[in-house]
């Protein structure tokens, strides 16, 4: 997985922007205004998602490389490997999973902007 590749499926969603709003080398992806993935642009190694929590659970104990959010909320967030323990296709699963969930929360009228 390259940054180059997130980054483009990322922003292949309806109305996903980016942004560095922490530091000029946190990366986080939105949708609706609201983040659904973090990654560090000099440090390649993890991107934060938001997962459902039961989902989060079991994939932390199938995956090593899938561990609670660094700096976030520990039952809602993951911090998924991109080094080769996790698969590609999972981890843009999980990236889906997490732009669905902020697109879920997001008023009515901007989710049927989206489609």
């Amino acid at each position: 997985m390259t940054l180059g590749y997130f980054r483009d499926y990322c922003l292949s969603l309806p109305g996903v922007t980016e942004d560095t709003p922490f530091d000029p080398t946190t990366i986080c992806f939105r949708v609706g205004g609201k983040i659904f993935a973090i990654t560090d642009l000099d440090v390649f190694e993890y991107i934060n998602l938001k997962c459902d929590p039961e989902r989060a659970v079991e994939l932390r104990e199938r995956f090593s490389g899938i561990t609670p959010g660094y700096h976030m909320n520990k039952k809602l967030w993951n911090s998924v490997s991109v080094s080769g323990s996790v698969p590609d296709p999972l981890i843009f699963e999980l990236a889906l999973h997490s732009y669905e969930l902020i697109k879920a929360s997001l008023p009515k009228k901007m989710r049927e902007s989206l489609q």
